[in-house]
């Protein structure tokens, strides 16, 4: 824990991890000479047993050679988008692209046409990396008729195909000198809020935020990473394997994320990390309240995306035996931003997100003066320092109104910060409910509600009302998916609540409209809420 007595809502940056300058490429090379015969990268099939493995030489071995065929097909700064799950050659061509000095541009694998469409043209890529099908989707029909249609795009690679993908084209096949704050990745935002913008990410601050990752987390090397993480997103293919590389973690990669296979994968291959996010975590619990296994080697489980109630992280702690973090960040952050670290007292690890990574300022800011904020005061959250995106795609304006003349990322997310940094989520500058002139914050109704045994799950938003210009709706889901309680409800929030906190409506849902990184898009629910989609109770 850093030591610190602030006197406003700043946490100047701490040096105490340093910054190198390291690209995608310069860290596998690194991790080659240091653990050679270590092994980087397990497959794992959907029945749990091993398939392919390579050493952190052999990764390295065959991603130079893949960024040499590649650069007889393309030239440097080109951007290819990689449309597949969670497959070897994922990582594959991402080490590959950062040698090459390839732009490595992420889909999510379940996107249909107009989503994948969209992600091609704003991205202006050239290329276009598939797999055929993965749970249902189409997508080898998806993109060749995408392919017919974008004239700019020159190439479609089935994945699976290792001459395709490895195939020698007419170019000057050189590999070009890549500088740290070259652009490696273009991510395109989840979407919580709206539409999804591209996020221009440089080797520099994914490289460093990962490391500096894996420190506040706990890992330490010498183990085994289950990545379960969507490697579309920043939580996995920045943290996850570019932390492991330059720690020496072996990952071990199942195909896809199923709680059965992961608690299976954990008992059987003696996992000590797992890095993912809260909603993998109620699953895998769930899976193991029915059908127990040994997961006690397990030494840490890190844990963002979402704010993590106090009873999960109990939970976590008591069945994995493990040390337990939470982290907060962005895709416009290289993610993160902050994390709490397991030997923090408990009311930081149950309530806050912990204290800024090292080499970052964070402050908490107005939203309409934007000037810092007194202590203790909820504001917006923002960033400033070496893992800040360089900018949105194509899009200047919007780059502007995120990042403003002094350099501060405005995450859109509201917080407070106490004397010693630590810092609380509040909610959503957009999600903040009004409700006859008082600011409610949802993150707050949200953490009582789980305390209840009947709810597992809960949204809560705002819903236009005449009278209160707007009231709390929570949309839930019981353990079991049966009908639940309204009034019994209403009166644990009561004990716990305010009268105007306390939700109006209360909506019963099985699933919720989600975004590829595990968060509730709630403009969703709200949506479908007002066009009649739920049923719901007033009490």
């Amino acid at each position: 824990m850093y030591d610190v007595s602030l006197s406003e809502s700043f946490f100047p940056r701490q040096t105490d991890l340093e910054l190198r300058d390291s690209t995608v490429a310069s860290a596998l090379r690194d991790a080659a000479a240091k653990w050679p015969d270590t092994v980087a990268l397990e497959e794992f099939g959907i029945d749990g047993k091993p398939s392919r493995k390579w050493t952190f030489a052999e990764l390295l071995a065959e991603a130079e050679s893949l960024a040499d065929a590649l650069l007889t097909r393309y030239r440097p700064g080109e951007r290819i988008v990689i449309w597949a799950p969670n497959i070897p050659e994922w990582i594959l061509c991402e080490y590959a692209f950062g040698i090459a000095g390839l732009v490595l541009v992420t889909a999510n694998p379940g996107y249909q046409k107009r989503e994948l469409a969209y992600v091609i043209e704003q991205s202006s890529a050239v290329g276009l990396f598939i797999v055929e099908s993965f749970r249902g989707n189409p997508m080898g029909d998806i993109a060749r008729a995408i392919l017919e249609e974008n004239d700019a795009l020159r190439e479609l690679v089935d994945m699976a195909d290792r001459d395709a993908l490895f195939a020698k084209g007419s170019l000057d096949a050189n590999r070009p000198d890549i500088a740290p704050q070259d652009i490696a990745q273009i991510q395109y935002t989840s979407g919580s809020t709206g539409f999804p913008k591209g996020v221009l990410l440089h080797h520099y601050g994914l490289t460093n935020n990962a490391r500096h990752s894996f420190e506040r987390i706990g890992i330490t090397g010498n183990g085994k990473l289950l990545l379960v993480a969507p490697l579309f997103h920043t939580t996995g293919c920045a943290v996850s394997v570019l932390g492991a590389c330059q720690s020496g973690t072996h990952i071990v990669l199942p195909p896809l994320f199923d709680p059965n296979l992961a608690n299976m994968l954990v008992e059987s291959e003696k996992i000590t990390s797992i890095i993912g996010v809260p909603t993998m975590y109620m699953m895998m619990l769930e899976v193991d309240d029915a059908n127990p296994r040994d997961l006690t080697s397990v030494e840490v489980v890190g844990a963002g995306g979402s704010m993590v109630s106090p009873e999960l992280i109990r939970r976590i702690k008591e069945r994995f035996g493990c040390k337990f973090t939470n982290g907060y960040g962005m895709t416009e952050t290289s993610p993160l931003l902050t994390g709490t670290r397991d030997d923090d007292p408990m009311d930081k690890q149950t309530e806050t997100i912990g204290q800024p990574f090292a080499q970052l300022d964070v402050s908490i800011r107005d939203p309409r003066t934007n000037e810092v904020v007194p202590l203790d005061t909820v504001g917006e959250i923002c960033a400033r320092g070496y893992s800040v995106m360089a900018g949105y795609n194509d899009n200047p304006e919007a780059t502007a109104e995120a990042i403003d003349a002094e350099g501060w990322m405005h995450t859109g997310d509201l917080g407070k910060m106490d004397a010693q940094g630590f810092v609380t989520i509040t909610g959503r500058v957009k999600e903040m409910i009004i409700r006859g002139g008082e600011n409610l914050f949802p993150v707050e109704i949200e953490n009582v509600l789980l305390e209840h045994p009947d709810v597992a799950q809960v949204a809560v938003v705002g819903l236009p009302d005449e009278k209160w210009g707007e009231i709390v709706a929570a949309f839930i889901r019981t353990p079991d998916n049966s009908p639940f309680d309204a009034q019994a409800l209403k009166a644990h929030c009561r004990e716990h609540l305010a009268a105007q906190k306390t939700p109006a409506v209360w909506v019963h849902v099985t699933e919720y409209p989600m975004t590829g990184s595990g968060k509730v898009q709630k403009f969703e629910l709200r949506d479908a809420y007002l066009k009649g989609e739920y049923d719901a109770a007033r009490v």
